[in-house]
């Protein structure tokens, strides 16, 4: 099995990543699932999705936890049982958990892709980035913008939220791993520590909610 990389947030919070080498037959092996979330993987037309989806059972395994200890509210947001708090994420050829004891927490992995310049003005603004001339700087910073709006949004999880009118993210280097973000959303305002990091084409963002 393909556990790629644990961190340790701090003593309350972790992150686990992994990496989905395995195929549809070996991940569903040994994974039980409620009949709720079997009839979404039946329902799932791309393997690629089908095996996200069952290597996150794999990482809940990792702290202890099956697919029965997971529950989604109505707006999809899951939540485990003893209370702790959790996010989920997949993409392509990664899949991600974060678990916190004690506070609210998002996560996101994206790939790498020249596609997120096409469709970066639906959630940041540009102009802002005139100053990056390297393209492949560029996509990187701008993935990990996305990421964190993204890891953020599902902190928040509020009907009507936007990436571009609503959430804004501190500018960063790309050397520091670390930035923070806000949500202005109606007169409330709330608060997110993030951190990123990039692996074999694909980056990481996860939020820790510091103020709501």
């Amino acid at each position: 099995m393909a556990l790629y990389k644990t961190i340790t947030v701090n003593t309350h919070t972790k992150v686990l990543i992994w990496k989905i080498e395995e195929s549809f037959e070996e991940l569903n092996r040994h994974v039980k699932l409620t009949k709720h979330c079997q009839q979404r993987l039946d329902g799932m037309r791309s393997e690629i999705h089908q095996r996200g989806f069952l290597s996150v059972r794999h990482l809940l395994a990792e702290l202890g936890y099956s697919d029965f200890d997971l529950f989604y509210d109505e707006r999809g947001k899951p939540h485990l049982k003893d209370g702790k708090h959790i996010s989920i994420t997949h993409s392509f050829i990664f899949s991600a958990i974060i678990v916190s004891d004690t506070i609210p927490v998002g996560i996101d992995i994206e790939k790498q892709r020249d596609k997120i310049l096409r469709i970066a003005h639906k959630f940041t603004p540009l102009e802002e980035y005139n100053t990056i001339a390297n393209h492949e700087a560029l996509v990187r910073k701008v993935t990990i913008v996305w990421g964190g709006k993204e890891s953020i949004y599902k902190v928040y999880a509020e009907k009507g939220l936007s990436f571009l009118k609503h959430i804004d993210i501190d500018d960063f280097s790309m050397d520091a791993s670390h930035t923070k973000g806000t949500v202005y959303y109606g007169n409330d305002t709330a608060t997110y520590s993030l951190d990123f990091l990039e692996f074999e084409g694909f980056t990481c963002v996860y939020a820790l909610e510091e103020n709501r």
